[in-house]
């Protein structure tokens, strides 16, 4: 198991991403930053991730596997990172009390609604991830959200509980310490066995051409791309950004 990560509290930042990305050469590896307030959070495709102070748990870890216990990554395997971290999240939430399923690439749903988002940001040098941001936001006390927002949950939502963010954040970390060190194997078929939408018929848009369809998830590939059944019996994969998701 790869050693304890040191972490960082700070009251107000704009990013929890930033803030790392800021200080990267001064930062030892597995060092987490979180924040209590952040001012202008990052979530995948360009979206800001909007969560009212000290209620929620937002924060960045940094790696740079093949070190300090963490397994080398080549830049082919790099969604390992979100294998790894989507299910240390799920599982925190298991222990909570809260059942959830990751949603490909890697968000996490509890029923249809979104309860953590992740963004992981990798420096790749020849042929292997050299470093890697990952940001997190988790929906932990929060009750009300923007209405502007599709489908946010929480924990204390979905619970009737309010939950110490420290704590929380310790258990992810726990959880992913384990993960960092199981087989690639056993933490593959553990993602696949969480996958929201699996085996299921759902309408899906085709981002490249605006087309909506009907298919059914079936897996991902060895290189992260998700695999998805169409009506007619072909499989189509798709990579980051090249469909999405219609809730």
């Amino acid at each position: 198991m790869i050693q304890d990560l040191s972490i960082k509290w700070l009251d107000t930042v704009d990013s929890t991403q930033d803030e790392v990305r800021r200080h990267l050469p001064q930062l030892a590896n597995l060092s987490v930053v979180a924040a209590r307030s952040q001012t202008a959070g990052r979530g995948q495709r360009g979206n800001r991730w909007i969560t009212r102070p000290g209620e929620n748990l937002t924060f960045s870890v940094l790696l740079r596997p093949g070190q300090d216990g963490v397994p080398a990554i080549g830049a082919e395997d790099q969604f390992l990172l979100s294998e790894w971290f989507t299910l240390a999240i799920r599982q925190a939430l298991a222990a909570y009390g809260v059942r959830s399923r990751i949603k490909w690439p890697n968000d996490i749903y509890a029923g249809d609604r979104k309860i953590c988002g992740m963004l992981i940001e990798n420096i790749l040098q020849e042929g292997k991830v050299l470093e890697s941001i990952i940001g997190i936001g988790l929906n932990v006390n929060q009750l009300d959200f923007d209405p502007g927002l599709l489908n946010p949950t929480s924990m204390a939502r979905l619970t009737g509980k309010t939950f110490r963010t420290g704590d929380v954040l310790d258990t992810v970390l726990e959880r992913f310490r384990v993960l960092a060190g199981t087989d690639r194997a056993a933490v593959r078929a553990l993602f696949l066995e969480d996958l929201y939408r699996k085996d299921e018929w759902h309408r899906y848009t085709d981002c490249s051409t605006g087309a909506v369809f009907e298919g059914m998830i079936k897996g991902i590939t060895a290189r992260g791309e998700v695999r998805i059944a169409m009506p007619d019996g072909m499989i189509r994969e798709f990579g980051f950004k090249q469909v999405s998701y219609i809730i």
